[in-house]
Parts: C-alpha cells; structure tokens; sequence
C-alpha cells in the first residue's frame, strides 16, 4: 500500500503541475501579469479545495524559487540605473519614503475588514515588487493568499488603466518611443551560471548574516551587486527557470486556500478595490511632485511613481516618448526600498498589533 501511496502521490503532484502549466498558457494568451504566478495559484487552489489531503510544495523547491524571484530582481539594478537618478536623489527618495508610508496607512485602513491583521494588510497594498511580496508574505506572518489577491489584482487595474491615464492625462503619444534596448544578454549558459552562483552564495550568506528571508533577499542583494559591478555581464536569470519560479510560488499559495479563506477574501474585496483605486491615485500626485521638484516631465513623473505593473510600465515609457531610463530608475530604487524594508514593517506591524 506504501508504494500505491507513493506512485498515487507522484501522479496527482504531477496532474496538479499539468494543470498549472496549461492555465499559464491560456493567462499568457490573455496577455494576463505574470501568467505562470496566476497558473500555479488557481491550479493549486483547484486542487486545494478538491479533497481533504493536498500535496505541498517541498521546501527546497521554495527556497529555489524564491531565489530565482530574487535574483531576477536583482538584477535590474545596473549604474546606468543608479546614474538616472544623479542629482535628483533626495526627491526620489522622498517620493519613495512617501509611498511606503502610504501604503502602511492603506494597509492599516484594510484592518477595518475583520480577519485581516496588520501585516497582511500592509503586504497586500505594498506599492511594487508584488511577486516579492507574495513569496515572502508567509515567512513574515502575513496570509500569503490574500497578499497575493490583492497584490495581483492592484497589478491587473494598473495594467487596464496605466496605458488609458499616460495618453488622455499626461500627454503620452504612442509610437513615438525610440526602439526597445535589446536585453538578451550574454544568453541562458551565462544566464544560468549567474543564477547558480547567486543561488549558492546569497542563501548561506544571508542565513549567516541573518538576513529576514535569506531565500529572497540574500540572492537578491548578490544578482545585485554582481550587476553594479559587472561581473554579471548583464546575463539574466534564464526565462524556463523564471516562469518555474513563479509557478512554484503560484503552487505554494494555491495550495493553501480554503473555502473559509475564499470567503474572507471576497468579503475584503470592496475595501480592498477603493484603497486600491485610492493609492494609484495618491501615486500619481506623488509622480506630480517627483515632476516638480525633478524637472521631469508630468509623463515621466507618473509612470515613475506608478504602484506597480513594472514591465508594463517600461512599455508604456519606451512606446510612448517617456525617459523609460529614469522611469525605471526610480521604480528599482522603490522596489529594493519596499523588499528590504519589509521584514522591519512586519517586525514594527507585529509588534504594535
């Protein structure tokens, strides 16, 4: 019976990993934000809610792909990045600081919603870096499933709206970017040598040093800082391994729901839709005054501060005549900011609750 067990197990594992590559095809044709994160959780979630037993993710595969998520994040940080900013560090910085604090004041008005603590609010409303967030959610206390409805669906209203605000209110003109910079690096051997490397050295290191979510942040700040220094050669984490990350962690959350916490969060959704609507718009003033204060213009100044969405953002900046170097210079800094800021809000929110 062991091993019918066993081969039993291994099949249904293997049905649920079927099904979450067949829904990231059918999100990927929707042009849905990442689709294969979207894929695992509502085959997880599927499956979660089928029968009483449920298989778990294995915690090596988590901590892989956490560190892929990790890695990919850090190495979108690079000196021309960093020299984007130059002189206008100080209002960028405020403008980042600022948008954390909105995001902790939206995620303590989320506790108006019984069931929800401070720190699963606060990660569910945390402006940028949403598939961080999310992979990290659970090690910090938060619920991982509302974290990750939330943060997707702030995603999903920017993506719809972002494209529709940049044209009629800020002046954005279609087509008239130059040609996007070709980003394929030095291709998926490199690609996956840097990964490896980040991998085996950002986790021990970060558990040495005791780095909160050394799987995330050790590999992170290691994809990092061989980007600033350039013996990354600009390679990438290669795109299989990255769309298996996401799926992993898609998986993991899905994997979790219950019926209970299905109802939780439908009744959340309200609230969760106007302090969404409510922190976009906040975001845009701030793009105002980073504007002001910068010399960038309005354009630039709102996709820069946009919460979220960030490749579609980059898009949007690139087609439609924006400093698509500047825009993204002030989303990485905001998105480091909030990743690594995290596990002291959750520490601070903890404790204060």
């Amino acid at each position: 019976m062991g091993g019918t067990g066993r081969i039993v197990r291994v099949a249904d594992a293997a049905l649920v990993a079927v099904a979450a590559l067949a829904a990231t095809l059918a999100f990927d044709v929707l042009d849905l934000p990442s689709p294969s994160l979207f894929g695992g959780l509502v085959a997880g979630l599927v499956r979660g809610l089928a029968g009483r037993w449920r298989p778990a993710v294995p915690r090596p595969v988590t901590t892989a792909a956490q560190a892929l998520i990790g890695i990919s994040i850090g190495a979108l940080v690079d000196l021309g990045t960093l020299a984007a900013i130059g002189r206008n560090w100080l209002p960028v910085l405020l403008v980042t600081a600022g948008t954390l604090v909105l995001t902790v004041l939206a995620g303590l008005l989320m506790r108006l919603q019984p069931g929800i603590s401070p720190v699963t609010g606060a990660f569910a409303m945390i402006a940028g870096g949403a598939s961080g967030v999310t992979a990290m959610a659970r090690e910090l206390g938060a619920d991982d499933r509302m974290v990750a409805v939330l943060q997707y669906l702030r995603v999903l209203i920017i993506v719809v709206l972002m494209p529709i605000a940049a044209t009629a209110l800020f002046g954005a003109a279609p087509g008239s970017g130059g040609t996007t910079v070709d980003d394929a690096g030095p291709g998926w051997p490199a690609g996956l040598l840097f990964a490896a490397v980040c991998l085996l050295a950002g986790v021990p290191l970060a558990r040495l040093l005791h780095v909160p979510v050394p799987a995330l942040l050790g590999p992170m700040l290691v994809a990092a800082t061989l980007d600033l220094s350039g013996l990354s050669r600009e390679a990438q984490v290669p795109a299989p391994l990255e769309v298996a990350a996401f799926l992993v962690i898609g998986l993991m959350v899905g994997l979790n729901f219950t019926r209970e916490s299905l109802r939780t969060i439908g009744r959340a959704l309200p609230l969760a839709l106007v302090l969404i609507l409510g922190l976009i718009a906040a975001c845009a003033g701030l793009g105002g005054v980073l504007a002001a204060t910068t010399g960038a213009s309005a354009l630039d100044g709102y996709l820069a501060t946009t919460p979220g969405g960030l490749y579609a953002v980059l898009a949007t900046a690139q087609d439609g005549g924006a400093d698509a170097t500047f825009v993204l210079a002030v989303q990485v800094l905001r998105l480091f900011v909030m990743l690594l800021s995290a596990p002291l809000l959750a520490r601070w929110l903890r404790r204060a609750g």
